[in-house]
């Protein structure tokens, strides 16, 4: 789905509005013996550890165009990790819509810079854990990038995907405060947007079945994404699905669809 580039606004001052985009994304798997399940968490925290985090998260970074001013990373025991980096929009010319406009067509001189410190930040949690019972594991990674001014969390979307690659995703992105335009009027949000799934890949999208809820006249929007095609190899870690009798294969797929789907709908589904 293309969007369409929407018309620059021209503001009074600085972009004030606080633009959020959360995830969490969800890895699903069946790990069957007390040390296959102690193994994906260890195999969890080295793929996933600060440093890991870091890099992705200085990619981040990278994609919607803001410098780190600072960053906080740790890795938990018995297992886990995060990272917390401070950004900021860079240097733009000094009294500019920073909107997207060059020094020239502001009127502005090349040596007139300011850094604007704009409160933004990108943070991500991991939390692996197992059911000490029906043999599931779940990884969770929390992940937030919240930008104030120009730049736009929406960009790092599609990376973000393909960087965790998950089975599930619960995404809100919202829209806060306001800026105010050369006339004093103010302006709530500065882009057009009726869905996350406008900035997702096609590519990306066929992949997943999507829900929206959605509250416009708020700024919220909500989606949940849980991957259409499941095969049991891909969800069992330590053991082939080729080893497995026919009647635990369909047990072990019954646990594995009932987390995911508890997961996605946020409730628990009886037993039936």
């Amino acid at each position: 789905m293309e969007v369409k580039p929407f018309k620059k606004l021209k503001l009074y001052g600085f972009n004030n509005l606080t633009k959020t985009l959360s995830f969490n994304m969800y890895d699903i798997c069946y790990a069957k013996t007390p040390e296959h399940r102690k193994s994906y968490i260890e195999y969890i925290d080295e793929e996933y550890n600060a440093e890991r985090l870091t890099s992705i998260l200085t990619e981040v970074s990278n994609i919607i165009g803001a410098n780190i001013l600072n960053i906080a990373k740790q890795d938990y025991d018995p297992q886990g990790a995060s990272v917390t980096m401070l950004i900021s929009e860079g240097l733009i010319p000094d009294n500019c819509c920073n909107e997207g406009e060059t020094p020239e067509e502001d009127h502005c001189t090349s040596d007139s810079v300011v850094c604007h410190l704009d409160k933004s930040h990108i943070t991500v949690h991991t939390y692996p854990e197992s059911h000490p019972d029906k043999g599931i594991s779940t990884f969770r990674a929390d992940i937030d990038v919240s930008t104030c001014g120009h730049i736009s969390p929406l960009k790092a979307l599609n990376y973000l995907l393909n960087s965790f690659n998950p089975d599930i995703v619960i995404a809100d992105y919202r829209v806060r405060g306001f800026t105010r335009d050369v006339t004093g009027k103010k302006c709530f949000i500065d882009h057009k947007i009726n869905s996350i799934q406008n900035y997702i890949e096609s590519d990306m999208r066929n992949l997943y079945q999507m829900i929206d809820v959605n509250v416009y006249q708020e700024n919220i929007f909500h989606t949940k994404m849980i991957l259409k095609e499941f095969d049991l190899d891909n969800y069992l870690f330590g053991t082939a699905k080729k080893d497995l009798m026919p009647g635990e294969k369909k047990k072990i797929k019954q646990r594995l669809k009932k987390e995911m789907y508890e997961i996605f709908y946020g409730r628990n589904i009886p037993k039936v």
